[in-house]
């Protein structure tokens, strides 16, 4: 072979899938076991993770990004080639992008923030931008976009939290620095963070088909890979915000946190909802253990529940390394490696001058080529044996530290856990050292409070000896105050008698005081204008007498002038002479000068004649080529506007088109009958939410006819019939899906004209919006024929509309108060009536009867005992509702506003009373031996009934931690109790008698035996006829009892509200 020939050699490389694999080279192109350098492979894995691909990223592309910027310690290469991509282009581009930025701020170097800080702007724009789409990715990107950017400010903000938000208890008080304000903003902080992680988790499962298994398809593990980082930061979040509001709790009073509480409460339903439904996909069961949430949210108010709170850890098994995630080795040093091992056998067989000369193209050295490469294959397959041996270690090295992991977070659980039981046990134990404390005090106090009282009553006893003496010393001070105070009225009478004289004597005069001084001031005033009149005639003479002076110098100098003047006008004239000579010459040329101008000016005012008409010329075209062009241009806006017009309308007629259709769907007739029938009244109100509907319609028809009438004066108006049109056709489909549901749930007359009527309106807002569409017919549309159809349905949905109580709401609070004073008369007559059934039964009954009724009428007692408990403890409670809810208003103006409310009460106040009542007359007629012991346990089971709607209309609107609702608990419970002894007495009556009232047969003859038996069957038969059409009876009566209870205390209207 000749030096210059290229030969052909087996060279590792790699594939799409990142495993080293053995293709044909050149020597002339690469060396063997050359290997690419670490941004290069960075940059490739970034193009492999942000692709167009609907599929999830692959973790081993995502691991390669994380471990290039901890060995560039930055996250440039990663910004370089995600500028070239087109995000703002392709959705599911973005998406992964937003995937793989979250993956490098939590676990990439610490840089990473600082290099993306400078993006944060174009990441905002980014949003806004997918922000308009609403379907598809458009929301999602925009949703993960604002994610990031809050992420990226909370941790600029807080740069004590790292990436991954992994901190200790000491750490995150660190964080706060010991200042309650930081810790206030820190947790507000965390709140909009988790804010922003929960719209995400919301979004994505909003915007997933969750009827079919979704997490299985390509499409649907690229929506949820991304929630992984999101419920790996829920978890930090909502643990840092419990120690931190507890801290805030022990630190501030609750009302000023109850902002904190109320907002945590809300994120703490949608995280364990989310959390909830999260566990439940297929795609996350084999990837993460997501974490449950206790059922409770933690109490906040009470500082011992913090020792109570367990932190959520979210575990990732050894099992969660999906199939393309192999562990990435250390590319650069296996290579290099690879390189050195080669280096090493080549230069062991060939020598050290053939590994400096590899192809040997200058000496020999006695081997043969074809054996040389045999032994290149077979070393290169050696080095392929190596590489895939120390890939399966490293694999299971991998595997290995992941179950570590596992099983660390398992241990750290458990840690917390014992932790968890072991503050417990402290805060116990304290609370019971505190306890000691307290009962020592109080015995100190009281022993102290017994010494002061024998104190007291010695000082008492001196005290009334004082007193007596006191009362003789003050009747003498009286009396002696007494005589002082005439003697003093006397002495005051005579001062103020001597005291207007000496007032009178003083303003006379002060009066002759201001008389004199006003004269004295008078005179000086004459005297000093006086002295200013010779002042000034003074200075006068002096002037004058210098003027004087001044006019003798004046008149000598003008002598001495006017012989010099004389002179000065002889050269004058000489010189006037000479100049008019000049101003002649002067003369002479400005004629020729004026000559010369006239003939310019004529010149020029042709010019500007013949340029002034040229001007107009072109003003004239000017003007004409503007105003074709505005009329062409005019002509386009109209034309376009129009076409938004007919499109706007030929959707909305799709709309209303498609409502009608649905209305002769039997998939849809099938649905919202079925639902129709299976609602409860107090849960079924097609009614209303037709006539709310309707009422919403005919707002927007005459919206819509006001803004028909503007575009029609000024088509520029179109903005405002757009919108009219498109919520026009929105409320008209909706107000006949609701007419159609509401037909399928009415009577059958009233349905029938409800839906002709649904057609007739979808119709006519089909053939108002056709008219337009069309130029010619759009200035005559009218949609009057449409607000009549929605007034004809409004008359018939008020038709349907079920009647309530008759009731003013002004006399509902004395309404209130007369039912429970009634309630409570009837209960204590039933109780005497008891007592005195129970008397009478003393005094004629003997034996068992006796027995039998003295037990029922003593369980009937214990029955109605509790039963007044139970109304005692419910008006209580109904006073403590009243003064917390009513504020500055008045219980009748409570009751009003709450009329719903009041109904239910009245409602079950007059079932109790009634129920005491029905159940003294069973028990009556059972001591006199004509009810049944049947009568009197459903009679028993009735009122325990009537009682369990009390206490459920008394809880409505209770505090939960209420004394009185916990006072209210235990008497209903105690009046369970004592109907379940009365049904037990009963049976236990009953069973007594049975025995003794058992037939004996041993006389019967066998004819009259096979009698009776024939005659039992006979009666076993009706009776079993007899039960079944009672037991439908019983039904029916239950069914129509309950809607009439629905319609007498308002439940429709209640559901409505």
């Amino acid at each position: 072979m000749s030096p210059g020939s290229s030969r052909t050699w087996w060279m590792p490389t790699t594939s799409q899938k990142g495993i080293q694999q053995w293709a044909p080279s050149s020597w002339h192109e690469q060396r063997p076991g050359t290997w690419m350098g670490p941004s290069h492979r960075q940059t490739v894995s970034i193009n492999k993770a942000i692709n167009a691909q609907e599929v999830a990223v692959k973790e081993k592309h995502a691991r390669t990004c994380i471990l290039g910027t901890h060995h560039e310690k930055g996250a440039q290469t990663f910004w370089s080639v995600v500028n070239r991509l087109p995000l703002s282009g392709n959705a599911v581009l973005c998406w992964k992008f937003c995937h793989v930025f979250h993956k490098l701020l939590r676990d990439g170097h610490s840089n990473v923030l600082k290099d993306s800080m400078r993006y944060k702007n174009e990441l905002s724009d980014m949003s806004r931008m997918w922000g308009h789409l609403s379907e598809g990715y458009g929301q999602l990107c925009s949703i993960y976009l604002k994610l990031l950017r809050t992420k990226m400010e909370f941790h600029s903000k807080n740069p004590r939290f790292p990436g991954n938000l992994q901190m200790s208890d000491r750490q995150l008080e660190e964080a706060g620095e010991n200042d309650v304000n930081n810790f206030f903003q820190l947790t507000v902080e965390m709140f909009d963070y988790l804010e922003c992680e929960l719209n995400l988790f919301q979004t994505v499962f909003s915007s997933l088909d969750m009827s079919r298994s979704v997490s299985v398809t390509a499409a649907g593990q690229c929506r949820l890979a991304p929630l992984i980082q999101v419920i790996l930061d829920c978890s930090h979040l909502y643990d840092y915000t419990v120690k931190l509001l507890f801290k805030l709790h022990s630190c501030l009073p609750a009302d000023t946190l109850q902002g904190h509480r109320d907002r945590f409460l809300e994120q703490f339903r949608k995280l364990k909802d989310l959390f909830y439904r999260s566990s439940n996909l297929q795609y996350f069961k084999r990837l993460i253990q997501i974490p449950q949430l206790p059922e409770n949210p933690p109490n906040f108010l009470r500082a011992s529940a913090l020792s109570e709170h367990i932190s959520p850890v979210v575990v990732i098994p050894a099992e969660a390394s999906s199939p393309d995630s192999e562990p990435i080795t250390d590319l650069v040093e296996m290579d290099t490696a690879s390189q050195s091992l080669f280096d090493n056998k080549f230069d062991d067989i060939f020598g050290s001058s053939f590994s400096s000369d590899p192809f040997n193209f200058n000496s020999q050295n006695g081997m043969n080529k074809d054996d040389k490469d045999r032994l290149i294959e077979r070393l290169y397959g050696e080095i392929a044996a190596l590489k895939e041996e120390l890939e399966n270690f490293k694999a299971e090295s991998a595997r290995g530290m992941v179950q570590l992991r596992g099983r660390t977070s398992e241990l750290e659980a458990e840690l917390a856990e014992q932790r968890h039981l072991k503050q417990q046990a402290q805060d116990e134990s304290e609370f019971l050292r505190a306890e000691l404390e307290e009962l020592k005090k109080q015995r100190e106090d009281t022993e102290k409070a017994q010494r002061s009282l024998t104190e007291i009553e010695r000082r008492a006893q001196a005290n009334e000896q004082r007193y007596s003496k006191l009362k003789e010393k003050y009747s003498e001070l009286v009396q002696n105050h007494a005589d002082l105070l005439r003697k003093n009225a006397e002495v005051t009478k005579q001062v103020t008698a001597a005291r207007q004289a000496q007032g009178d004597v003083e303003r006379e005069k002060k009066e002759l005081e201001d008389s004199f001084q006003r004269v004295s001031e008078q005179a000086q005033r004459k005297s000093q204008e006086q002295a200013e009149v010779l002042d000034t005639l003074k200075r006068e003479l002096a002037a004058s007498r210098q003027e004087m002076q001044v006019l003798q110098g004046t008149l000598e100098s003008s002598t001495q002038v006017g012989a010099e003047q004389s002179t000065r006008i002889a050269g004058l004239e000489q010189e006037r002479d000479s100049l008019s000579q000049a101003a002649e010459q002067h003369r002479e040329e400005m004629a020729a000068l004026r000559a010369e101008l006239q003939q310019l000016q004529d010149t020029l005012s042709h010019e500007q004649e013949s340029s002034k008409m040229e001007l107009e010329t072109l003003q004239t075209q000017l003007k004409d080529k503007q105003e074709s062009r505005e009329r062409a241009l005019q002509q386009r806006l109209d034309e376009e506007q129009f076409a938004l017009l007919q499109g706007t309308a030929r959707e909305a007629e799709r709309m209303v088109q498609d409502a009608l259709s649905r209305l002769e769907d039997p998939a849809h007739i099938s649905c919202t009958g079925s639902a129709g029938t299976h609602l409860s009244p107090a849960c079924c109100l097609p009614a209303d939410c037709l006539l709310s509907r309707t009422l919403a319609a005919s707002e927007c028809v005459e919206r819509l006819q006001d803004a028909h009438s503007k575009y029609l004066s000024n088509h520029g108006a179109v903005g405002s019939l757009l919108p009219c049109l498109a919520l026009f056709a929105h409320l008209v489909s909706d107000t006949l899906l609701q007419g159609s549901a509401t037909s399928h749930v009415a009577p059958m007359e009233p349905a029938d004209r409800l839906l002709e009527m649904c057609k007739q309106c979808g119709s006519e807002a089909v053939s108002y919006l056709s008219t337009l569409q069309d130029p010619g017919t759009v200035e005559g549309a009218d949609c009057s024929l449409v607000m009549t159809c929605l007034g004809q349905i409004s008359a018939i949905g008020e038709e349907l509309r079920p009647r309530g109580l008759d009731i003013k709401q002004e006399e509902l609070g004395d309404l209130v108060d007369k039912e429970m004073a009634a309630t409570a008369a009837a209960i204590e007559t039933a109780a005497a009536r008891i007592e005195e059934m129970l008397s009478k039964a003393r005094a004629g009954d003997t034996g068992v009867k006796l027995e039998v009724n003295e037990r029922i009428l003593g369980s009937c007692t214990g029955l109605m005992q509790a039963i007044h408990i139970l109304v005692l403890a419910s008006k209580d409670l109904q006073r403590e509702i009243v003064e917390s809810g009513r504020g500055a208003a008045s219980p009748k103006e409570f009751y009003a506003k709450n009329s719903r409310w009041t109904e239910g009460l009245i409602s079950a106040s007059k079932a109790v009373g009634w129920g005491a009542t029905v159940l003294v007359d069973a028990a009556d007629l059972v001591v006199q031996g004509k009810g049944t012991f049947e009568e009197l346990m459903v009679c028993s089971r009735e009122i325990a009934a009537s009682t369990a709607q009390l206490v459920a209309a008394s809880k409505v609107k209770a505090d939960k931690d209420s004394a009185n609702l916990c006072k209210l608990q235990q008497a209903s419970r105690g009046v369970n109790q004592a109907t379940a002894s009365v049904v037990a007495s009963t049976k236990a009556g009953k069973s007594q008698v049975e025995e003794k009232d058992s037939m004996d047969f041993s006389s019967m003859t066998l004819t009259q035996i096979k009698r009776q038996e024939m005659d039992s069957q006979v009666r076993v038969l009706e009776l079993e006829n007899q039960l079944q059409k009672e037991r439908q009876k019983l039904g029916e009566l239950r069914k129509k009892h309950y809607e009439l209870a629905g319609v007498a205390e308002g439940w429709e209207e209640d559901a409505a509200d």
